[in-house]
């Protein structure tokens, strides 16, 4: 595996690629990789000829500074796990290559950035917009690689892509889980041992609740259950628990069979936000 900076080696590697015919892969990430990243990976070498890891700490989609200070940076380590998995390719751009002076430009996507995450983090979307698109533009690849952890953010690239006909594939890949059913998430390694068994409530609740919904409960008690069984656990506020169409990310009060919904929520643990979701079971009418 190669590791490059600049968008000139970038491009020098994936044109030589296409050239070839081969199809090209991105993983987009943040770093302080974990095993829900390399699956991620796994789905790339299935999919595509020619993998692309992205690793950078993306400043315009933090709404708080010390929420940027404080995000997990381990590059070193990072690098050997990607090469092990079998990347060909790892892109880490500077913030002055992917924001250079004069830098003006944002992309907001409206409709299903709206509320959930994009509620509680303010321009959060936009960044996340903006640096997704410069990378499918930098990296050229024709598919590219999420987890459904972030299933807002997935929904956000997917209308981004459509509306902008960009030529690329958007392939989700399912939630990877601890043992005990917590989500992997690259801010778990800042729980203590306390918050760690605390967290685990959390995809018990929502976990739950789904089941309720599936079998006719009442969709506005089952979701107050959530709230109420993370803080009896010990989590401290509740930014959201919410009933959202799978796909245009509508809220719903109501669940008939049959509609494809997600139970979303958001939750802190001291000064740890934590998302999960759960697809809520097909039952047929």
């Amino acid at each position: 595996m190669e590791t490059v900076s600049t968008v000139a080696e970038l491009r020098q590697h994936v044109r030589a690629w296409k050239k070839a015919g081969a199809r090209v892969g991105v993983v987009p990430t943040m770093g302080a990789l974990h095993e829900g990243h390399l699956s991620l990976v796994q789905a790339a070498r299935a999919q595509a000829d020619r993998v692309i890891a992205t690793v950078f700490v993306n400043p315009i989609q933090f709404d708080n500074a010390d929420d940027l200070e404080t995000y997990p940076r381990t590059l070193a380590e990072d690098g050997r796990l990607l090469a092990a998995a079998g990347v060909d390719l790892l892109y880490v751009p500077t913030v002055a290559q992917m924001y250079p002076p004069g830098f003006a430009t944002r992309i907001s996507v409206s409709g299903v950035s709206e509320g959930l995450c994009g509620g509680a983090r303010p321009g959060h979307f936009d960044g996340v917009a903006t640096v997704v698109c410069k990378l499918f533009m930098q990296t050229l690849a024709e598919c590219a690689f999420f987890g459904e952890k972030d299933f807002q953010q997935v929904q956000v690239v997917r209308r981004m892509v459509a509306d902008l006909d960009l030529p690329i594939e958007i392939i989700s890949c399912p939630t990877l889980r601890e043992a005990d059913g917590l989500a992997l998430s690259s801010r778990n390694r800042r729980l203590n041992a306390a918050q760690r068994q605390v967290a685990v409530a959390l995809p018990r609740a929502l976990a739950a609740c789904a089941d309720e919904i599936a079998t006719g409960a009442d969709v506005a008690t089952a979701l107050e259950r959530v709230v109420q069984q993370v803080r009896a656990a010990g989590f401290g506020p509740v930014d959201y628990v919410e009933l959202r169409h799978a796909d245009s990310l509508q809220p719903l009060a109501t669940c008939p069979p049959g509609t494809p919904a997600r139970v979303l929520a958001a939750a802190w643990l001291g000064d740890v936000r934590l998302i999960d979701g759960m697809a809520v079971p097909t039952v047929a009418g």
